[in-house]
Formats: structure tokens, sequence, C-alpha cells
């Protein structure tokens, strides 16, 4: 598969793709040293920069697509396309406002297990997976106002996959998320061209 995507992506969200690439190499270990070495101190504002060049590739990948292909194989398991932007849309509010959460001293106490791969609404329109990821880069941006000198501040969400990290961290991490379902977007777009 062609990586132009990622490629024309990189200029725009620079550290959310090194961390990326380095774990489409495998290099677990790898990927959270470069997450840890970009979302230092200071760095909420600049991370929230390349969450925003990620929506928009997101709302252009929804836009471009006919609207039969929402309903399409979504690359995650059975869920359809529509399923698998609500998944990401969900996905990346949750992370960071559990790093705000954090940030801001306002962790509960009964926060629950991170439950993975909920899927989206599967007949999700185009205009209604638009306005969720308009939606959620405001509350990202939000968010990452509130981890803005916080992050490196300790974050008690525990993943199952990725284990824990700290604020500014986390913001990083949702757009490497981004980027895997992103990925599974542009492989289904090279699959049904062939």
């Amino acid at each position: 598969m062609s990586e132009r995507w990622v490629d024309a992506l990189e200029p725009g969200a620079p550290d959310v793709v090194a961390a990326w690439r380095d774990l489409e190499a495998g290099q677990l270990m790898a990927v959270r040293r470069t997450v840890r070495a970009r979302a230092g101190e200071g760095t909420a504002a600049r991370i929230v920069v390349q969450l925003g060049t990620l929506a928009e590739a997101l709302t252009v990948f929804v836009e471009t697509l006919p609207e039969e292909a929402l309903r399409a194989p979504g690359g995650e398991g059975d869920w359809n396309v529509a399923q698998c932007i609500g998944h990401d849309c969900e996905s990346r509010v949750g992370l960071c406002l559990a790093a705000s959460l954090a940030a801001g001293g306002r962790w509960p106490s009964d926060a629950p297990t991170v439950v993975q791969g909920i899927p989206g609404a599967p007949d999700a329109d185009r205009a209604t997976l638009i306005r969720k990821i308009a939606q959620s880069q405001r509350i990202v941006e939000r968010a990452a106002r509130t981890v803005a000198g916080h992050e490196t501040q300790h974050c008690p969400l525990d993943h199952p996959q990725v284990g824990r990290l700290r604020c500014g961290e986390w913001l990083l991490y949702a757009g490497v998320h981004d980027l895997m379902h992103l990925k599974q977007l542009h492989e289904l777009l090279d699959e049904s061209a062939s």
C-alpha cells in the first residue's frame, strides 16, 4: 500500500506521524520514546494544531466518499466505515478529556476502565460524521488548553494496550490513533480501486 496519504499529512502533523511510523515498524518501545520526547512541557498548543490537521484529513475523507461507501466494511472487525469514523471521533475525545481531567486535578476516583473497540453508529450519514469530526476537534482544543503547562503531569488513565502515559502524551497518542484508522480507511480505498 502506498503511504502517500501519510506523507501528505506529515508536514502538518510531524510529531504524530513520527510516533505512528514507529508503531507501523513494530517498534513499540520506540513509540513510547517518541511520544515522550515529542509531548513534553509546552507542546500542547503544537500538538492540538496537528490534531486539527488529522481532523481535516478525516473530514476530507468523509466528504469525498460516496454516501453508500459509509456502509462498506470499515477495516476494523465487522464495522462499517461510518462506525470506524464514529469510533475514532469518540476515542480522540476520550483520550484528550482524560488528559484534561488529570491536568486539571479533576480525575474521578471512580473513573471507569477504558473499554476498547466500541464502534460508532452504523447508520451515520455524511453530514453527521462531518459534524462529529468538527465537534471532536472543538473538544480536543478545549482539553488541550487545560493540558497546556501540565503536559508532563501523570495521568491515571490505564489503557489495555498502551498502559499509562502523561497528559501531553495522551494528546499526541490521540493523533496516533487517528492515523491507525486513517490507514485502515485508505487501505479500503486502495482495495476498492484495484
